[in-house]
């Protein structure tokens, strides 16, 4: 029986009595010996049995209380791997340490996200791991610190082909001579002479193959290197023996130009690859490099990872803000299109709100740091995408399934293609026999089934980041395209949730015009808090109106409010407010009605003794909210509304913009139970809101999706996030994540039957070595140069 310990920090313990709630939860579980919780340092200590219980099974009881484990994740920059069977065999060792409580290791963006409990192991104990399994660790600060780490590997492949063509190449032309019967130089056809040209290639072009072949034996695994230098080395070692033992054929040219078009596909593959992520690499270049700061009276520029939170950074015209933090000094406008994919610059002066990678326009401010380094909207984004590309979809279970068995699988086919040619199909021919081994091995393509899903969802994932349509991962890309219901919240989603002044109606033979209306309108509301009196007072200083004193203010909460202005009483409110107080409202009655039923919030003002005009106030729709929902019911989708609003001004709204299914007079807490109502309907609902009131309703949903506007992104509460918070960026989303999901089944698809028809056509004698060789390289590149067409497509191409 194997008896373990372990320590972990909990989160949320209140008082003792939590403690004890924990140590009584976790004693009942089988497999656990002892259990001790200290709550003044928010430790606790498990002894278990490992073979009853497993760590996470510990921790799942410790959060099913409602506490949380204290946990640490790292994302690491993996070089090294050659196939998804590395990856597989590093994330099956990973999951294997002691502390470790989930990993994955995604092979095309040559990533690793491990998270584990930091008092049970470290950083550094992760990285020798990964260094014992045969790779390269770099950490993600390190990794970025040296941007220039891909670029190397891909020149580094590009010399090992070049090497390896040029000696190759005379080997292969004899070859082609003497099939065409042209005897040419007697020194080529010399084995002598070509075991000097194979041998350089074999074990210094192919010496990576060896060493990652060695280690993942080592390790207990088997990957693309150990099928490569088995079959190189069966064709390479049969020529040496026949080169000074028994004076047969021999074959170097097959292992060289084997070995010549792996590295060949692999360069190709990692540069690919290197274009798979682009989408990082562009988010990151947004980056300001300098930031200009007041420190001890003086302007210095300094490193933009320099600055502190509290800095005084000057920006001046033309010039990209360095990092997040609010304006103390100035006027100017900010391009913030790259967050909110808005092309009009945003004005910018003393209190307001300004972000890193944004571009000044014409003017000269100061704004204080209040958000630097990891902490930026930027590097928020640019962490969502990161690990977007790290996580697995469901998809993909079948695939790593299989690559996890595939290269034994193969070995064996290996084998007994061997046997049955030697001993039944072409007895005693030992030479056909390794040769047909040789094209099993070589033929047989791991790579492609690993890259399949996860270079699709790179690049998807990239695609949508630069459209402004951040997705948490694959299992999200997928579960979008699956949806067959969208429900919208109105307020901050179809609308803009914030209300603005529609309509201001006069009665006949006014005695104001309807400017001095909104000047007193405006003067009596300036000291209201509601909604509606900001609306009011907002339209009149967009006109730029100069407004009046007002004397004796009050405000009735639900009625309206009242006061005096050149010693006149002014009141707004409800019109029955201002009925009792014997204002006769005859000839505005019908007006205020009117525009009530068209959705729209109506108050009456009078002044003095006269019903002076209505006003009506509405939440104004978002540009682009009709389009979208066209969009949707176009694909096929139901498109619901939900709101909190009366039936009528629900209808109005739904009408307004195309929605005929209303869900009206929803508490903010009823919202889940609506969407959960909608699944057991049969729907796969997509939520889509603001991600700040409807947390519940998007956790509830198949696809959770919060529409933000770059300075409110809600990236905790949804699947997906729409930067700009134009509705359309649902229909993007959806088809983006439908286009992803297409292109990953054709992956999967060429991948499959690829290697399904490929194992046995080399089997059955018919694919010479190195046909099987260039055949395997095109596996791997096709699927990638698949996965990178998605770069080309653009997900909003329906508004076109």
């Amino acid at each position: 029986m194997s008896r373990k310990r372990v320590f972990f920090s909990v989160s949320g313990m209140s008082c003792a009595s939590c403690a004890r709630r924990i140590e009584k939860k976790l004693s009942l579980l089988d497999g656990v010996e002892e259990a001790s919780v200290n709550f003044a340092t928010e430790k606790v200590n498990v002894i278990y049995s490992n073979d009853k219980i497993g760590l996470k099974d510990i921790l799942n009881a410790v959060e099913s209380l409602g506490y949380g484990v204290v946990l640490k994740t790292d994302h690491i920059k993996i070089s090294g791997m050659s196939c998804a069977s590395c990856a597989a065999a590093l994330e099956k060792r990973l999951a294997a340490v002691e502390g470790v409580v989930e990993v994955t290791v995604n092979f095309p963006a040559e990533k690793a996200s491990i998270t584990y409990l930091p008092e049970i192991v470290d950083l550094n104990f992760l990285k020798k791991t990964i260094g014992e399994m045969g790779f390269k660790a770099v950490i993600e600060d390190e990794w970025k610190e040296r941007e220039k780490l891909g670029d190397r590997e891909i020149e580094r492949q590009k010399k090992l082909f070049i090497f390896s063509a040029v000696l190759s190449m005379p080997m292969v032309f004899t070859m082609l001579m003497e099939i065409m019967s042209i005897h040419w130089g007697k020194m080529f056809m010399n084995p002598l002479f070509q075991f000097f040209l194979a041998t350089p290639v074999q074990f210094i072009a192919g010496a990576n193959f060896y060493k990652r072949a060695f280690k993942a034996l080592k390790s207990g695994s088997a990957n693309m290197d150990v099928l490569v230098v088995l079959g190189t080395s069966a064709a390479y070692f049969l020529s040496a023996a026949n080169t000074f033992f028994f004076g047969g054929p021999v074959y170097y040219e097959t292992s060289a130009l084997i070995i010549t078009l792996i590295l060949l596909g692999r360069f190709l593959e990692a540069s690919a690859r290197g274009r798979a992520s682009y989408a990082i690499e562009k988010l990151m270049k947004l980056q300001a490099r300098t930031a200009r700061v007041r420190r001890n009276g003086k302007l210095l520029d300094i490193p933009v990872e320099e600055v502190k939170v509290g800095d005084i950074v000057v920006v001046r015209p033309g010039e990209k803000i360095p990092v997040d933090g609010v304006v103390i000094k100035g006027y100017s406008t900010v391009d913030e299109s790259m967050l909110t994919r808005e092309s009009i610059p945003v004005e910018k002066s003393e209190g307001d709100e300004v972000f890193g990678a944004t571009v000044n326009g014409s003017g000269t401010f100061e704004f204080r740091a209040t958000k630097v380094g990891k902490d930026t909207v930027l590097s928020q984004i640019v962490k969502l995408v990161e690990e977007a590309q790290t996580k697995k979809a469901p998809i993909q279970r079948l695939a790593d399934l299989v690559a996890g068995y595939f290269v034994p699988a193969v070995v064996g086919v290996s084998f007994i293609t061997f046997i049955l040619w030697y001993f039944f199909l072409d007895r005693g021919n030992f030479t056909r026999a390794v040769l047909n081994m040789t094209s099993v091995l070589v033929v047989a393509c791991p790579c492609a089934l690993g890259l399949a899903t996860p270079t699709s969802i790179m690049v998807g994932t990239g695609k949508g980041a630069e459209k402004g349509i951040l997705i948490k991962g694959g299992e999200y890309l997928e579960k979008a395209g699956e949806i067959n219901a969208v429900v919208l919240d109105k307020t901050g989603t179809i609308t803009k949730g914030k209300p603005r002044l529609t309509d201001i109606v006069l009665p006949e033979n006014a005695s104001m015009s309807e400017e001095k209306v909104l000047i007193l309108g405006a003067s009596a509301e300036r000291l209201s808090e509601h909604p509606i009196g900001k609306a009011i007072v907002e339209a009149a200083e967009e006109k730029k109106l100069e407004l009046l004193e007002v004397d004796n203010f009050k405000s009735i909460p639900g009625r309206g409010i009242w006061c005096t202005i050149d010693g006149q009483r002014v009141m707004v409110g409800k019109l029955s407010y201002i009925e009792e107080q014997g204002v006769d409202v005859s000839l505005l009655k019908d007006f205020y009605f009117k525009l009530e039923r068209e959705g729209k919030t109506a108050v009456v003002m009078s002044v003095g003794e006269e019903a002076a005009a209505v006003f009506a106030v509405a939440d104004t729709i978002k540009e682009g909210s009709k389009e979208a929902v066209a969009a949707l019911k176009k694909m096929g989708l139901k498109v619901f509304m939900l709101t909190g609003d009366n039936k009528e001004t629900a209808e109005a709204i739904g009408k307004e913009v195309g929605i005929e299914n209303i869900i009206a007079e929803v508490l903010p807490g009823e919202k889940a139970a609506v969407i959960e109502k909608l699944q057991k309907e049969g729907y796969r609902v997509a939520m889509v809101g603001d991600g700040i009131n409807d947390a519940p309703a998007l956790a509830a949903a198949h696809v959770g999706i919060a529409v933000g506007t770059g300075t409110d992104i809600a990236l905790e509460t949804s699947d997906i996030t729409l930067v700009g918070g134009d509705l359309r960026g649902v229909v993007g989303s959806i088809n983006l994540s439908r286009a992803t999901y297409r292109n990953i089944k054709q992956n999967l698809f060429w991948a499959f039957v690829y290697n399904i028809l490929g194992i046995p056509i080399a089997a059955a004698g018919f694919l010479s070595p190195i046909i099987a060789a260039a055949a395997m390289a095109f596996s791997s590149l096709s699927v990638v140069t698949n996965a990178l067409r998605l770069k080309k497509f653009d997900p909003m191409y329906i508004f076109d």
